[in-house]
């Protein structure tokens, strides 16, 4: 059985992605009247239900495409000086104003994923030496 995590996640559409096919997903209003969704609005909204299904809260935000630097890096669950330090190293593009610096969502959000897949990566290559892993008697 499916058990959710305690993750967050940020669904993002592309220009792209907008599109929705009248045989594609779509929900079912309750005057059964049924409206055609985006294929990523459907997967954000199947991650919603598994984590009410399994008894979890969900809270639903609206973001901005750009948002300052402290509210990119709640969104992605991030202490704001250390979003600070990657984006004063060139990591996410920014723009300044006269008091605030902003990021936009799409970059954060490629950034994040590189960021997690290398750790990811690099967490793999530290399990691949283990002996235990692959089946042989240390």
């Amino acid at each position: 059985m499916f058990e959710p995590t305690m993750d967050s996640r940020i669904y993002l559409l592309d220009d792209d992605e907008r599109h929705t096919a009248p045989s594609g997903p779509a929900v079912i209003r309750p005057d059964g009247v049924r409206e055609d969704i985006p294929p990523q609005v459907y997967r954000a909204v199947a991650h919603v239900l598994e984590a009410m299904r399994a008894g979890q809260a969900v809270k639903v935000v609206p973001l901005r495409t750009e948002l300052p630097i402290d509210e990119a890096a709640a969104a992605i669950g991030m202490r704001p000086d250390d979003l600070r330090k990657n984006v004063a190293q060139g990591a996410v593009p920014f723009r300044s104003t006269e008091y605030v610096d902003w990021v936009r969502l799409a970059d954060l959000i490629e950034w994040d994923n590189k960021r997690y897949a290398e750790q990811q990566a690099a967490l793999d290559e530290l399990m691949g030496g283990d002996s235990a892993d692959d089946g042989e008697q240390p």
